[in-house]
């Protein structure tokens, strides 16, 4: 029985980590993105070794980046002619980032990072999704939209250019787009046996180590939130079932809790108007 392949994007630490460690437990070949090589060869050892499988692999890629995007493409497509699972686990939130950064090709890079990367590098992947029996797309969105119920995507600003720039805007705006691609991309693939699901991650502990730059206060502030907050690894478990498990091989355009549990999206993103008017948006940058 050959293997299925998992290629799931920020996979050297947390969640994504954690997930591959599962999944490679599972028997899956499991690639990692990862944009820093260091810390990408390390974490593949200790995928390889916490999970007893050496179908790990790593591959270099900057989310940010359309470049890179589409250099990690050809290096999937060369080795893997099929893929079977596609996570966009990989995100842009830096909590101590005061002002705009930009990506190679000038794009804001929460923007970047967290949407159009995500939209572009399913596409330059569909052939090998295709190819699969059951291929399956899962995007990643915040519990945190349930307290900005009327967010909407900026269509004249979505980078934050002529406003004021606020990381957590930029990251709730990016992550309300991707519901709404997931929405969208479940549609267009209605005809085919690929499936498209969301996941909203709730607090998840952090490691501050991560963050060099945070104040004093706003680690206490996260030290205190971790109390409540699941663990990496038991949020993995809800990403490893929606890739996995046979009862999700018709389902999709849906979104999933911690709890696997399907959750509804606001009433803005589920509207077809606004869902075609932030991907013809999207698909301009790509």
């Amino acid at each position: 029985m050959k293997k299925k392949v998992c290629l799931i994007t920020g996979g050297n630490s947390g969640i994504g980590k954690a997930a591959a460690i599962q999944l490679a437990e599972a028997g899956v070949t499991v690639i990692i993105g990862c944009r820093n090589e260091e810390r990408g060869r390390t974490a593949l050892e200790d995928i390889r070794a916490q999970s007893g499988s050496e179908e790990v692999e790593l591959l270099l890629i900057d989310m940010s980046s359309q470049a890179s995007i589409k250099k990690a493409a050809e290096t999937v497509k060369l080795k893997h002619p099929v893929l079977d699972i596609l996570i966009h686990n990989a995100a842009d939130f830096d909590i101590s980032r005061k002002k705009p950064q930009f990506s190679k090709e000038d794009v804001e890079t929460v923007w970047a990072t967290n949407h159009i990367g995500p939209v572009l590098f399913t596409d330059l992947l569909m052939d090998e999704l295709k190819r699969s029996e059951q291929g399956r797309v899962l995007t990643v969105s915040s519990q945190g939209l349930v307290m900005h119920p009327f967010l909407k995507v900026d269509l004249e600003d979505p980078e934050l250019r002529e406003s004021k720039y606020s990381v957590e805007k930029a990251y709730y705006q990016s992550k309300l787009a991707q519901v709404m691609y997931t929405y969208w991309l479940a549609d267009k693939l209605k005809d085919t046996p690929i499936t498209v699901n969301a996941i909203r991650v709730p607090n998840v502990k952090v490691d501050l180590d991560r963050y060099p730059d945070l104040s004093a206060i706003m680690k206490r502030m996260y030290a205190v939130k971790s109390k409540f907050s699941i663990s990496p690894e038991e949020m993995a478990e809800t990403y490893t079932y929606l890739a996995l498990s046979p009862e999700m091989n018709t389902v999709s355009g849906k979104y999933f809790d911690e709890k696997r549990q399907t959750v509804s999206s606001s009433k803005y993103s589920q509207d077809k108007n606004n869902i075609s008017q932030v991907m013809d948006l999207t698909l301009k940058y790509i």
